[in-house]
């Protein structure tokens, strides 16, 4: 286990508690093992894992959630206790907020925090660009400065609710990312296939990688939400869908860049090879994945005056959500560094 998170990778693993820890075995053989007190999420990313309800309930009551992925990064499902998401004021006012300003607010907010990252990503991946290919650091540095435009122009946008402000700005949200992702096919290495930005069904391996990402990435925010006292399914940009975490999504558009895009092709810069296994990742390269986010989770950014890990940083903007819709206070999209 590593910085708080146990992952259970291998297929026919049996998670079970054993005395004040949380033990992994295979076949009756301990592959891992953790203090119940460092663990502060179980991630299940093998299929055929049992868990014993012993385990169940020591990280209920502790406040642990187990969740688990398919095999493409898909988070199906979650074991949380109840206890933690009883907040109905909360919630009350969450919906409220969308009829009102407050929902503008929080709508701009993360649309300006994903677009704001787009550019300070590009900006980092370019920095030592222009002495190894002019060409390619004039075009990204181009395309960073039209990202910054239309996230000006997200916040200029007029609108007293989110309904009447929403095309606008899903259409300046769409120019800064077609924008983004050209920026980025530049800066991956030449001998990385790789058409563009595709979401379901991508059967290439950075778009893979990305969901994959995206995927691990999406456990986090959820559990933030949850624990703010939020509802993960009344969101303000993101449509209300049956089943649909809308909340969920808006968040994870301040963090999709900081914590999935810049690890993940640094790694593929690397030339390091995302393996297969049929139209699947290859267990190992699944570890590999979510090891990175995890680890990148645990990087530290300069948030509220000092330097945080990125994981409270989620955290605390989800509290910030909740304290803002209570009309408790003011929201701010997390913007990194470059």
């Amino acid at each position: 286990m590593e910085r708080g998170t146990l992952i259970v990778d291998q297929y026919g693993a049996f998670l079970g508690k054993h005395s004040e820890r949380l033990r992994v075995t295979v076949k009756g053989q301990m592959v891992a093992e953790a203090p119940l007190m460092d663990v502060e999420h179980v991630l299940v990313i093998a299929s055929g894992v049992g868990i014993s309800s012993d385990a169940i309930r020591e990280c209920a009551e502790r406040g642990i959630p187990i969740t688990f992925l398919s095999r493409s990064g898909r988070p199906y499902a979650r074991l949380i206790s109840p206890d933690l998401v009883g907040t109905a004021k909360t919630r009350r006012e969450q919906l409220l907020a969308y009829l009102d300003r407050r929902g503008v607010t929080l709508g701009k907010a993360f649309a300006t925090g994903k677009i704001a990252n787009q550019a300070v990503l590009l900006k980092y991946m370019n920095k030592y660009r222009k002495a190894t290919d002019a060409a390619v650091y004039g075009d990204v540095r181009d395309a960073a400065i039209e990202i910054q435009h239309l996230g000006d122009l997200v916040r200029a946008l007029p609108g007293e609710t989110m309904d009447a402000v929403r095309p606008q700005l899903m259409n300046l949200e769409g120019r800064a990312a077609e924008l983004y992702w050209r920026a980025m096919q530049r800066l991956l290495l030449a001998d990385v296939d790789w058409a563009g930005r595709e979401t379901r069904g991508a059967q290439d391996v950075v778009n893979m990688a990305l969901n994959y990402g995206y995927g691990v990435l999406y456990t986090q925010v959820e559990t933030a939400v949850l624990l703010a006292g939020l509802d993960p399914y009344a969101g303000f940009v993101h449509v209300d869908r049956a089943g649909k975490p809308s909340l969920v999504l808006d968040l994870i558009e301040e963090f999709r860049q900081q914590v999935v895009d810049r690890p993940l092709f640094a790694l593929l810069n690397k030339g390091v090879e995302l393996k297969l296994d049929g139209e699947r990742f290859a267990e190992a390269t699944r570890r590999l994945l979510a090891d990175k986010v995890l680890e990148r989770l645990d990087g530290e950014e300069p948030y509220e005056g000092k330097k945080h890990k990125l994981r409270t940083i989620i955290q605390s903007q989800a509290r910030h959500v909740a304290t803002f819709v209570r009309g408790e206070g003011k929201y701010a999209p997390f913007v990194g560094r470059w």
